[in-house]
Parts: structure tokens; C-alpha cells; sequence
């Protein structure tokens, strides 16, 4: 029990520090809060008004695909640089690794992640989804933002 003392002495020492370092924080940091620092951060653009939407899921599964390619790429470097002391197991390991990373971009794929614009509205036509001949611009296109542009008047009463 007497080896895992310095381990147990190093935990208590790290929460300690975290904790005392938040309490402080908290403590003894000035608190002028104001519109700006409320504000969210957008490159140094003052944001005129809230966007018009939330951000699609598909924008976060295309993050998530290049983590995992990411995350892959890291993974294969190490292999590399030793592929000839890992022999059979590690060629056998990285690819069950190569297997699930390409298993998970199969299924983003299959799920529409890099569905973008046109691509989308085609394929959604063509995998037996019935479109209404009442379909038109007026009816399914939202304008969004179209205050105080020009000739634009008639459209906002139409949507």
C-alpha cells in the first residue's frame, strides 16, 4: 500500500490545486459585466441580430469525420514508424482499426452527412419521396432577413 502513497499524495495535490484555483478565481476576479462581453465572439463583427437558425446537424457530422479521420491518421504514424516490431498482430490491429474508422464514415455517408445543397433536394426526390405538384417557390422557400432591402416588400407579405 506504502507504492500508491506518492500516487495518492499527487491526486489530493491536483484536485487541491484545481479547486483552489477555481475558488480564487471566483473570489477575487473583477465583475463588470456588459453587453459586449456577453456578446458572442464572431472574428470582430458586432452581431447586428440572433442568426435566423440553429446550425444543421449535418454541419456537426462533418466535424465529427474529420475527428475520426483525424484521430486515424494519428494512430497510423506511431504504427509506421514501428510496423516492422509489431509484425502479424499489428498489421491484424490496425486493420480492425482501419475496418471501424471506414464502418463509421460508411454510415455518415449512408445518412446524408455530406448532402449538401442540390445533391440533397435530388436525392431525396429520387429515394421514392413523393413530391406535390403544389409545390412551389412561394410556398416552400422562407425569406428570412429580407427587411430593409430593396423590392423586397411584396415578399415579405407573401412569406
Amino acid at each position: 500500500m506504502g507504492q500508491y502513497l506518492p500516487v495518492l499524495v499527487m491526486l489530493v495535490l491536483g484536485a487541491g490545486f484545481a479547486g483552489v484555483s477555481l475558488v480564487m478565481s471566483r473570489l477575487v476576479s473583477p465583475k463588470r459585466p456588459s453587453a459586449a462581453k456577453a456578446a458572442p465572439y464572431e472574428c470582430g463583427i458586432i452581431p447586428g441580430q440572433q442568426p435566423p437558425e440553429r446550425f444543421p446537424v449535418r454541419f456537426y457530422l462533418v466535424a465529427m469525420i474529420f475527428i475520426v479521420f483525424d484521430v486515424e491518421i494519428i494512430f497510423l504514424y506511431p504504427y509506421a514508424v514501428i510496423h516492422d516490431e509489431l509484425g502479424l498482430f499489428g498489421l491484424v490491429e490496425m486493420l480492425v482499426f482501419a475496418i471501424a474508422v471506414f464502418a463509421s464514415f460508411v454510415y455518415l455517408i449512408a445518412n446524408g452527412a455530406l448532402d449538401w445543397g442540390p445533391v440533397q433536394s435530388v436525392r431525396r426526390m429520387t429515394s421514392g419521396g413523393v413530391v406535390s405538384a403544389a409545390r412551389t417557390a412561394a410556398t416552400t422557400v422562407r425569406r428570412v432577413g429580407t427587411e430593409g432591402r430593396e423590392g423586397t416588400a411584396d415578399h415579405g407579405a407573401a412569406a
